[in-house]
């Protein structure tokens, strides 16, 4: 579907559920194309993409510092 800019202004909602509905909208100034309406692709939030691929136990950021570390963080050595 071709239409013209006075058109498109008047007709955007209409437009937009034809350019999501699959249909080809085409705006043009006179009979010259030049801009598309496209849908925008959505994409799915996902958590846990690396879920199974990061292994290995991790810090214990509980556990207490031993002696070397606490006097590096307090700036001891």
């Amino acid at each position: 579907m071709q239409v013209t800019v006075h058109a498109a202004k008047t007709n955007l909602s209409k437009l937009i559920q034809a350019a999501l509905a699959g249909e080809e909208v085409v705006i043009a100034k006179g009979k010259r194309p030049v801009v598309r309406i496209v849908p925008v692709v959505q994409r799915e939030f996902q958590l846990g993409i690396l879920s199974g691929e990061v292994t290995g136990p991790g810090p214990d950021f509980f556990a207490p510092l031993d002696d070397a570390d606490l006097a590096m963080w307090e700036g001891r050595e």
